[in-house]
Parts: C-alpha cells; sequence; structure tokens
C-alpha cells in the first residue's frame, strides 16, 4: 500500500544556475576513467593491464573481498594509465576510447522470465551490480545479503539538483524492465519513492510491480535515507538496496537490449556556467569538454556532483560514478572588505539559515554564493540549528558526539544504521562549528562496520 509522508524539517538552498531543459550530446571524451575511490572500502584487483585492448563492458577489476563484483569499462579502447597514490592505491583506471565502440554482447532476455540468482547473477558478471548501494553503511550492495526492500527515489532535491523526470523522459519501457530485474532480488517490495511537490513523469506514475509512495517537502526529501526512514525503516541486522533512476535505466537496457550501457545525461548546473545544459555522455566520462570555454570565469570549483555532497574535481577530472550532475562555484578564496561584503554588509546577496540577513523575507531569491567557510573549525557547541534542518526522528548533535568518541553502544542506539553521510549534509551547513559532520559520519560507518558487522 502506497505511502504519503510530508516533512516538517528541512532546507532548499536556492541557488542560480539551474540546467535548462535541452539534452545535447557532448563531445566524445579524451579519456575516461573507473574510480574505485568512488565506491567507499573498496580494494580493486585488476583484471585489465595497462595497454590492453577493452571492449565496452570488459571486465577492469573486482572487488577483492567479494571477487563476484566486477567493474567493467565504459568505453572500447586501450587502458592508458592505472593511477596511484600513497602505498600503491589505485586511484583511477583511465582508458582511451577508439571509435569502434565494441561491446561485449549477451542473449537478450526478459527479467520477469528469469529467477532472482539468474537476475543477480547476470548483474554481478557484467558490471552492474554497482549500481546498487546498501544502507547500511552506504557502500556497494554485498550479493551475499538478502535487502528487505529497494528503495528509489525518483527525484533529487539537492541544491540545482538534475531533474529526473526529464532525464528518464520517454524511457518506460526500460525502466520498466529495469523495476523488474529488481523485483526479482528482494522477497519484499521495491519503492518508488516521488516528489509530492509536483506531477511526476509518466514513467514514474505508471510503474508497475512496485509500491508508488508520494514525499512532501523541503530537502532532503529527495535523500533515499529520508525516503526508508519513514516509508521502511532498517532495524539491526537488515538491509537495504537503493539505486538512481539513471541506473535502473541501464540495467532495463541491458536485459533488453544484451549489452552494458554507459550513457550518462549530466546536468551542468551552477552560477559560472555559461551553456547550463543536460549533456549526454558516458559514465567516468573527463569533463573538459563540456566545462572548458564554458565558463564566466576562470576562478571557479568544479564539483561532481551537487554543492552539498559532491566532490571537488579538477577541470580535467572525472566523472563520478554515481553522478548526474556538475555543478560550477565561484571559488571562495577572495578577501572580502568587512563593510560591504564582509560580517558588518547589508547582507543583501547572501543566504542565511539563521534569519541574519533581511533577504530571508525573499522567499523566492535565488543566491550567487561561492564555496566560502567563512570560518574555520572551532569549539562544537550545541545551537539547536541541526535539529531544524534534520527531519529524520534522530538526534543529530549526540550522534555525531557518539562518533567522535567512537562509542559504539550510543552510536547504534542513536541510529547510526539508518544514516549515510548525505544525510547530515545540511546539518554540515548550518553547523556554527564548521565541524566536516560527512567525514566523520564516514569514520562512525566504518568503525560499525569494523567492530560489528
Amino acid at each position: 500500500m502506497s505511502k504519503t509522508v510530508k516533512l516538517r524539517k528541512g532546507l532548499d538552498i536556492k541557488l542560480v544556475g539551474e540546467a535548462d531543459k535541452l539534452k545535447v550530446d557532448a563531445p566524445m571524451p579524451a579519456s575516461v576513467a573507473l574510480k574505485p575511490t568512488d565506491f567507499h572500502g573498496l580494494v580493486p584487483k585488476m583484471v585489465a593491464k595497462q595497454g590492453d585492448k577493452v571492449k565496452i563492458g570488459s571486465v577492469i577489476f573486482y572487488d577483492k573481498y567479494n571477487e563476484a563484483i566486477k567493474f567493467v569499462s565504459p568505453v572500447s579502447g586501450v587502458v592508458e594509465e592505472v593511477v596511484r597514490g600513497a602505498k600503491r592505491k589505485i586511484l583511477e583506471v583511465r582508458i582511451t576510447p577508439d571509435a569502434q565502440e565494441d561491446a561485449v554482447k549477451h542473449e537478450p532476455k526478459d527479467p520477469a522470465s528469469l529467477s532472482g540468482e539468474e537476475v543477480k547473477a547476470a548483474m554481478l558478471e557484467n558490471g552492474l551490480w554497482p549500481f546498487l548501494k546498501q544502507r547500511p553503511l552506504d557502500i556497494v550492495a554485498d550479493p551475499n545479503v538478502e535487502p528487505k526492500a529497494i528503495f528509489v527515489s525518483a527525484f533529487d532535491s539537492h541544491p540545482l539538483a538534475p531533474d529526473y523526470d526529464y532525464i528518464v523522459h520517454g524511457q518506460d519501457q526500460f525502466f520498466q524492465n529495469g523495476l523488474n530485474a529488481l523485483a526479482k532480488l528482494t522477497s519484499g517490495k521495491v519503492h518508488l519513492t516521488l516528489n509530492g511537490n509536483v506531477p511526476a513523469d509518466a514513467t514514474f506514475q505508471n510503474a508497475k510491480n512496485v509500491q508508488i509512495n508520494k514525499i512532501f517537502g523541503k530537502h532532503p526529501a529527495g535523500n533515499v535515507g529520508t525516503q526508508i526512514h519513514f516509508i521502511d525503516p532498517i532495524d539491526k541486522g537488515q538491509f537495504v538496496f537503493t539505486v538512481n533512476p539513471q541506473d535502473v535505466v541501464a540495467i532495463g537496457k541491458f536485459f533488453a537490449e544484451g549489452q552494458y550501457d554507459p550513457t550518462r545525461i549530466v546536468a551542468l548546473t551552477g552560477s559560472e556556467v555559461k551553456n547550463r545544459k543536460y549533456y549526454r555522455t558516458i559514465v567516468g566520462a573527463s569533463v573538459t569538454g563540456i566545462v572548458n570555454d564554458n565558463l564566466e570565469s576562470e576562478n571557479v570549483r568544479v564539483i561532481s556532483g551537487n554543492a552539498l555532497t559532491g566532490e571537488k574535481i579538477d577541470r580535467n577530472g572525472y566523472l563520478g560514478f554515481y553522478d548526474a550532475q556538475i555543478t560550477v562555484l565561484p571559488e571562495g578564496d577572495q578577501y572580502k572588505f568587512f563593510l560591504t561584503k564582509g560580517w558588518l554588509g547589508p547582507g543583501f546577496d547572501k543566504f542565511s539559515s539563521h534569519m541574519l540577513f533581511p533577504t530571508w523575507l525573499m522567499k523566492n531569491k535565488k543566491y550567487r554564493l561561492d564555496t566560502n567557510m567563512n570560518g574555520e573549525e572551532r569549539g562544537f557547541v550545541v545551537t539547536g540549528e541541526m535539529e531544524k534542518v534534520m527531519p529524520l526522528d534522530i538526534l543529530p548533535m549526540q550522534l555525531i558526539k557518539a562518533v567522535m568518541t567512537k562509542d559504539i553502544d550510543a552510536m547504534e542506539l542513536l541510529g547510526i544504521y539508518e544514516v549515510a553521510p548525505e544525510d547530515f549534509a545540511l546539518c554540515e551547513y548550518v553547523c556554527t562549528s564548521k565541524i566536516d559532520i560527512q567525514e566523520k559520519i564516514r569514520e562512525g560507518l566504518d568503525l560499525i562496520k569494523e567492530e560489528c558487522m
């Protein structure tokens, strides 16, 4: 039975720079990269070597501690370089595409006619399994556990987030095919959660073999963690899988066409971009062809993902595996005169969740914000601001302190199994102590994995 959730807490940060509803083909990237760092906790074991020729769907590496989970090439070409960091940790596997677009091909199959084990085996063998993430821990899903449910969030509520209604429009057949495959992986329900604030695309509204839910409210309404909490919460010892709508389409295309589909539609957003559009590109593509010659200024920060949870990359960096957005913001490294732009300025161009500036009266105003933290880390004090933006029925301040003191019992009692770093992005934004809260939550989850799972 479908559920309707109405959030009372949250915060929408309205930025200048939303992408126009126009899809264009990005130029073929000169290089693509698979980044093991996109998959937290992964220790890759290489299959392909530098100089090897690969096809779309060829296995590049697998998980050292779970060899069934394979990661495949999104292009045909040559393995250009294996970039390593400290202690020879693999950071990137770069591949130079060719013009052939050869792919590893299989017989198309209807997932509705397959068993759960057959669907799982096909996804594991052909690089589709990494599309699935697991709660608790927010890592690539463990194929050895059965999820109590699978969640697909049909919208994103982060600042300047891509519109999935627009992205998946016209992909009804593939999306449904993907849902049918996901339904085989659990004896529970597949939940598809729609944005209650706006009408959803027919692709989502007409989906079958799922429980369709609606959620109303401000960000983090689009976070899958928020939806799990209110619709089908997790207890200790239980697991939930999550997957992005675009990746559902990719799964459906594989079963319909018999080959791995690396296509990713990405929203180029941010106040510092000239032509903000939706670009059709490839998973792990270099952003150079999209970003270069498309910037309003030179002193900018390019982010793979959104402004709250994304990763800073170079202008010749690579799109993250799970990202459908590139954000470009002004770099906040310029001094500000205290009487005009600084702490004594009138603040007509500033946003504050604390109603410190007169702009809190301008409900529909959009802001050109930079990356300046306006301060540095200081004493962790109780302000009550985190509780105002945290809709989950947990105590954020107490949970963060339990993580910082490595109090495992308190962490468990306070809900560590339910959360992921992104669920605390708003807490980090409003934190007057400038604590890197998402990093602290990740450390807490790593401790739980080591000690309790």
